[in-house]
């Protein structure tokens, strides 16, 4: 199976829009692609989006808007798997809202898994499963607020996960990207 890992981060409260995108490539327990992309929000930031990302409006406003990127290259790489993220509710929230935003019709419903719910099973005696807190246990580098290093990181996650023995089907559920909610699980 393959896993799409991402992580977004957003220029203001809205969450409706992204700065950044962080994408890994995750087949047969390898990380196969990192990258992270800076994104035109084509909107404002918030100060304290500025400073817990580091992320500013100039710095973005070379990016390409998340409409170009997504023809660009993201659409291929979604489309290459199941996604995963660290908190997924959030970040998929994220994308459902930049989908609607730019008219982008991608598919109604997406399977996702939320390396939160995995770690709490994998790692139940830590004291939360926050990303920073797994990757301090881990000894994983973190640049936390960065999108290309918080994916990194989440993949990692996964991979150490199913290293304990946890199966990612199990945690797998539906997002509807138009309702922009989790869909009951089936189970």
């Amino acid at each position: 199976m393959r896993y799409v890992v991402f992580d977004t981060e957003t220029p203001n409260s809205r969450n409706d829009r992204m700065s950044q995108i962080g994408v890994c490539l995750v087949e047969d327990g390898e990380i196969l692609l990192t990258h992270s992309w800076l994104v035109n929000p084509e909107c404002g930031f918030d100060a304290f989006n500025v400073m817990l990302t580091g992320i500013t409006p100039e710095m973005a406003s070379a990016a390409p808007c998340f409409g170009e990127l997504w023809e660009l290259t993201l659409s291929r790489l979604f489309a290459e798997g199941v996604l995963v993220a660290h908190n997924a509710p959030f970040d998929m929230g994220v994308l459902a809202k930049c989908l609607a935003a730019y008219g982008i019709r991608w598919r109604r419903e997406a399977r996702y898994i939320d390396t939160v719910r995995m770690a709490r099973r994998a790692f139940p005696a830590m004291p939360n499963h926050k990303l920073d807190t797994l990757a301090y246990h881990l000894g994983l580098e973190l640049e936390h607020h960065d999108a290309g290093s918080d994916a990194f990181a989440c993949a990692q996650i996964l991979l150490e996960c199913v290293r304990r023995g946890e199966r990612p089907a199990d945690f797998e559920r539906g997002y509807d990207l138009l309702a922009r909610r989790t869909l009951q699980c089936a189970r």
